[in-house]
């Protein structure tokens, strides 16, 4: 495994590969890896020649009040895992190499961008659409791996590949949960013993919300009031929203009577929880 931090020897080690022909999958990662990034590892090998995993905490992507100094991160520990798991190439640049100087040019998502959690964290979705933009034209793959726990920035990822066009396929990996349920996430390692046994009503409640719809309950507002009440009972445990959305474009549905996505976002002592849980009625 070949570790670069700079994007010129990145580059340098990726033309000659991309030239002869041999397929490359990046997995984009802001580090601190656990199972769910290892999933997207095995994926991305299975499925092509070489695979580059990125590591690089995105301060773009951060608002003035959240989480970016206080975001998780061991190097070393995640180069370990990535020896292990037989990637080829790992990125891992600074904040200086991605950005070295202020940006005059970003890409702004525009309903996607603004709804649901971009809501919430106004600028969120630029700075993940922007340096995964970058990191597209940097490493020049033939496919790019994702989860689905973060449903949203999948879906904004796929427009923004199909408005502008960039050759790239987006494979999108079922979400990676922990043995009760909680979607892996780097910022769990953040919660206390109490705030980890609570957060697990969030995968209680989206699997309660599928259950509901794929045994026929086509009102949204049923669903979601029997699951916000579900997550509202548990203590400790602040619901910032709760939402079903068309599965394809997130839009909001009035009956559920095809694919739905649902999607919840919750703070739990100092973390912002996202989970989400596709779900379809069943044929009669």
């Amino acid at each position: 495994m070949k570790q670069h931090e700079t994007i010129a020897d990145l580059r340098a080690a990726l033309d000659p590969l991309r030239s002869a022909g041999i397929s490359i999958g990046v997995v984009p990662t802001m580090g601190y890896l656990h199972a769910g990034h290892l999933e997207l590892v095995r994926r991305a090998c299975k499925e092509n020649d070489v695979v580059v995993v990125t590591i690089f905490v995105n301060p773009t992507q951060f608002g003035p009040r959240e989480d970016f100094s206080t975001y998780p991160r061991d190097m070393e520990r995640d180069l370990a895992m990535l020896r292990a798991a037989s990637v080829d190439h790992v990125f891992t640049p600074g904040v200086d190499e991605i950005y070295p100087q202020p940006l005059e040019t970003a890409i702004v998502p525009k309903r996607l961008g603004e709804m649901l959690i971009g809501k919430a964290r106004p600028g969120h979705f630029t700075g993940v659409a922007t340096v995964v933009a970058k990191l597209f034209n940097i490493v020049q793959p033939g496919r790019a791996y994702f989860g689905e726990k973060d449903f949203q920035q999948l879906t904004v990822i796929r427009r923004m590949v199909a408005d502008l066009n960039f050759a790239v396929e987006i494979v999108g990996v079922p979400t990676v949960r922990e043995e009760d349920g909680l979607a892996m996430s780097s910022r769990n390692v953040r919660l206390s013993p109490e705030e980890r046994q609570a957060a697990r009503v969030l995968s209680a409640a989206l699997a309660e919300g599928a259950a509901m719809i794929e045994a026929g309950e086509a009102s949204p507002e049923v669903v979601l009031g029997k699951m916000r009440a579900t997550i509202e009972a548990q203590q400790g445990v602040a619901l910032r929203s709760l939402d079903i959305c068309d599965v394809g474009n997130l839009a909001a549905v009035e009956r559920i009577d095809g694919p739905v996505v649902i999607l919840v976002t919750a703070q739990v002592g100092p973390v912002l929880l996202i989970d989400q849980h596709e779900a379809r009625p069943q044929p009669s």
